[in-house]
């Protein structure tokens, strides 16, 4: 069974993360830093974002300049922290080039690439412009809007349930090979949802900040438990906190 101990913390100071326990791997997982395409629509308050979001999914965009330096304060903060094993990031540059910032700072370590950390695959829509799926792409907008979430998305996309065990699965193979150490998971924002479904099927994860921080303790298949969620406190003073792009549901 599953044991949630969740710190939500996205404005206050990010509490202290002791050092791992022999019995559990503890696994800190990073969305990437801002892309200018996260950034599309910066200029207006957020609740605009989310109709003005650029498609990214498996599309292989750089991090922009707010998303070196982002990369760089959550670098600096981890690096504070008990000292991880190693990195294992998503193969796409985004979230690749977040991973190396963050090894350089802490020492070194090793980045590992793994495609199965990828955001979710968007098919057809990836490259567009959310506002404008609806009328160029009517019918993998359907899909993707979906309340059917074995819902595939036209043109390869996956289907949330699809996602969900990838996600899943790629995170219980990092903690079942790394027991006893903290590791670091640089990954995406579909991505890290589909993880807090996974620790708390009813809840709503809000939106998953470009270099949010969550830290997971996964014991063995059938215990884990969630102990900090989205906390973006390292962004605290910097400016990025409220330009940063939020990353909901309708992002990717």
């Amino acid at each position: 069974m599953a044991e949630f101990a969740i710190n939500n913390n996205n404005n206050g100071s990010h509490s202290s993360i002791n050092s791992p326990h022999p019995d559990y791997a503890e696994i800190v997982v990073v969305r990437h830093g801002e892309t200018a395409w996260n950034a599309t629509a910066k200029i207006q308050p957020w609740y605009v974002q989310i109709s003005l979001i650029c498609k990214q999914g498996h599309l292989d965009v750089e991090l922009n300049e707010n998303g070196r330096q982002q990369a760089a304060v959550v670098a600096d903060r981890l690096s504070r922290e008990p000292k991880a094993s190693v990195i294992y990031s998503s193969d796409l540059k985004r979230a690749f080039e977040t991973a190396l910032i963050v090894a350089s700072k802490c020492g070194g370590i090793e980045v590992v690439k793994d495609s199965d950390l990828r955001e979710r695959h968007l098919g057809d829509l990836q490259g567009h412009v959310f506002h404008e799926i609806a009328k160029t792409n009517p019918t993998a907008y359907k899909a993707f809007v979906s309340k059917n979430e074995d819902q595939e998305i036209p043109g390869g996309g996956e289907s949330l349930v699809q996602l969900y065990d990838r996600s899943t699965s790629a995170l219980l193979k990092i903690g079942l090979k790394h027991k006893g150490e903290r590791v670091i998971v640089v990954s995406h924002g579909g991505f890290i949802r589909a993880l807090y479904k996974w620790a708390c099927p009813n809840g709503k994860p809000g939106k998953v900040l470009n270099t949010c921080v969550s830290v997971f303790h996964l014991y063995g298949e059938d215990k884990w438990t969630l102990k900090v969620w989205g906390d973006v406190s390292h962004l605290n003073e910097t400016g990025f906190l409220e330009s940063g792009f939020g990353g909901d549901r309708n992002s990717g």
